[in-house]
């Protein structure tokens, strides 16, 4: 197969055309996910607990427990990790809900404080008056208060995310069987989805172990200095390190507010400089050593996916951004020799040290696919002569 070969588009279209036709395809797949999000954004979650949780499974029918045992272990498991985020989530925001209002008059000073400082800064007066009346804390209340009667809503939703992870546990047995019997004549499809469940896995498991470290910093860190409901913020940090680039923000920002309302200006920079510090030492240099290349994406096209998943699949796609991410890489870059241009555009650059290894690496995986197109061609030539 030449070059040229491997450059024509499909169906002999030209080249403008095809693309053309491609995107279209993307954006009715995409307004297609989104309207399903509904049930797209449970299934997704529950397959990527499921391949997150595998290994010890795994692991277990290593050690000669029987797999029906392993299998129930991986139900437990699961279940009760989801069990213990949902129920301190669930009574964190009631107390939250009940103790905001409390600082309804401590929020108008701080917004009062806020309005002098602007008004000696020149501002007029007028204008920072018609800016703070549309500042009502009560609302405020009143719409963490919705949240919490929307979170008892959810009950449905839960009881269907269980009931997929029990299904997908019970098959996650068969998986080995299943992959076997899929890679006869598919083994570049094969060999690329078994490559996305390692790095998912890899993934997600360092991922959630400095999730956890940083949750229990913050925590500490957060009882330490008196902030009001230090255990619902350590689960959101945990929570938001699964969102790439900005997740350290949106975990900050609650506390940080918390904190202004309780202790002043003072408690909430000395709670923003604690987390910036456990962000830059763990989440910045130590965790990007243990995950390695398993992402293997850009920090560009890192958000840009962050975005379009939370699009699609709201808070949920935030979340999975990085391994739905990966998983249509998986599928439309990974098998196809004649992709391997746009893992240049969207995978991350390597080390100077891995760089020639990893190039020398990609020429010789291509011309290993070729050479197997090739041959494969050439006996179905041979089969048809005969």
């Amino acid at each position: 197969m030449t070059a040229n070969q491997l450059d024509r588009p499909a169906l002999g279209l030209p080249r403008g055309l095809a693309l053309l036709l491609a995107a279209a395809s993307v954006v009715i797949i995409l307004a297609g996910m989104r309207t399903a999000a509904w049930l797209l954004g449970p299934v997704l979650l529950a397959m990527v607990l499921v391949i997150a949780a595998y290994p010890f499974a795994r692991w277990l029918r290593s050690k000669g427990v029987p797999g029906w045992l392993a299998t129930t272990a991986l139900i437990v498991f699961v279940y009760a990790f989801i069990a213990l985020v949902v129920g301190v989530v669930v009574v964190s925001v009631a107390r939250l809900a009940s103790l905001l209002p409390e600082y309804s008059d401590r929020a108008d000073a701080l917004v009062q404080q806020v309005m002098n400082g602007l008004a000696r800064f020149g501002v007029d007066r007028d204008e920072i008056q018609r800016a703070a009346s549309g500042l009502d804390f009560d609302q405020i209340s009143g719409a963490v208060q919705s949240v919490l009667g929307a979170a008892t809503s959810l009950v449905g939703n839960i009881v269907f995310l269980l009931s997929l992870l029990l299904f997908l546990s019970f098959e996650s047995a068969t998986v080995g069987a299943r992959r076997a019997q899929f890679a006869v004549g598919r083994q570049d499809m094969n060999d690329s989805l078994e490559r996305f469940m390692r790095n998912t896995n890899r993934y997600l498991v360092v991922t959630t172990v400095f999730g956890l470290i940083v949750a229990a910093l913050d925590v500490i860190a957060l009882w330490i200095l008196g902030v009001p409901l230090a255990l619902l913020w350590g689960v959101l940090a945990f929570l938001t390190n699964y969102i790439p680039n900005v997740g350290f923000i949106v975990g900050l920002v609650p506390p940080a507010l918390l904190a202004l309302l309780e202790g002043g200006w003072g408690l909430m920079i000395a709670v923003i400089a604690i987390y910036i510090v456990i962000d830059v030492v763990l989440q910045s240099f130590i965790q990007p050593r243990f995950i390695g290349d398993a992402v293997g994406l850009s920090s560009t096209v890192a958000f840009l996916s962050l975005i379009l998943w939370a699009w699609v699949l709201g808070p949920v796609g935030a979340i999975l951004a990085v391994p739905l991410t990966l998983l249509v890489k998986a599928i439309l870059v990974d098998t196809d020799p004649r992709a391997d241009w746009v893992q240049a555009l969207i995978g991350s650059v390597p080390s100077d040290g891995h760089r020639e290894k990893g190039r020398d690496k990609g020429q010789r995986r291509f011309t290993l696919r070729i050479r197997k197109r090739t041959q494969a061609r050439h006996a179905s030539d041979k089969a048809t002569a005969r």
